[in-house]
């Protein structure tokens, strides 16, 4: 073979290895924009549905596509294209309407139109108690290796779906609200550790707008312990919660 030849060969097979590349960052943005971008969980707001290092998959497609949907906030038009409606009990991320560069995940409670008040603990909507039941309570390891039991109650919405909440206490700061009528084209959104979650019933969150819902929790399909690197393979024996792969977070 030639030099020649060989200087052809070799630029070839350069060309060949970043065309590759290109079209798999492309397909990678494909299926990131339009089917399912993966998040992770870095509080303990939805506790227990969601825990600290749990990673998730999030459908893009689920409530249509707004400009949140792409990378940066870059898109041409505002509003959502091919919209379906977020129903109660979804588990959803959204970008706070406060600070867009931030991504929240809560769970949908109040429709547009929906009056919500929270009286010592129980979520109403229109004036109709939510049903909750005490079950066990939940087992909570604290960073010295003991254990604290947390209050456990089993919400059911209006609409059938059920899930688990934490509350400590039926008197704390957002245990007893005003009433909120969520705006059309809003939504009211609360965390399952009504205790120690930041959502629709303070000023920092407040109602969220449709446009801003990303999609909606799907599934988590990885878990390591609050606070070890995910990267860390060598401990994933011991670090990864084998036994939160794969559960579902649809209704």
């Amino acid at each position: 073979m030639s030099v020649s030849e060989s200087k052809k060969s070799k630029d070839g097979g350069v060309y060949e290895t970043v065309k590759i590349i290109v079209q798999a960052l492309l397909l990678a943005l494909i299926v990131r924009t339009f089917l399912f971008q993966p998040f992770n969980i870095p509080s303990g707001s939805m506790k227990e549905t969601l825990l600290v290092g749990d990673y998730l998959f999030v459908s893009k497609f689920s409530y249509g596509y707004s400009r949140y949907s792409f990378p940066f906030g870059l898109a041409p038009f505002s509003g959502r294209i091919w919209p379906s409606d977020p129903q109660r009990g979804d588990v959803a991320v959204f970008k706070l309407p406060s600070d867009t560069s931030i991504d929240y995940i809560k769970r949908v409670i109040g429709l547009p139109g929906d009056k919500i008040q929270v009286r010592q603990g129980t979520v109403y909507i229109n004036d109709v108690p939510v049903k909750r039941e005490r079950i066990s309570d939940y087992i909570e390891k604290t960073p010295f290796g003991g254990e604290v039991a947390v209050p456990r109650y089993r919400e059911t919405l209006p609409n059938g779906v059920s899930f688990d909440t934490l509350d400590l206490t039926d008197n704390g700061a957002a245990d007893n609200t005003r009433v909120y009528e969520v705006p059309e084209g809003h939504y009211f959104m609360m965390g399952d550790n009504r205790d120690n979650s930041v959502d629709s019933r303070f000023p920092q969150v407040g109602y969220v707008p449709f446009e801003n819902f990303i999609g909606k929790a799907e599934i988590i399909f990885f878990s390591v312990r609050g606070g070890e690197p995910a990267w860390e393979i060598w401990n994933w024996p011991w670090s990864v919660r084998w036994g939160r792969i794969g559960t579902p977070l649809w209704s």
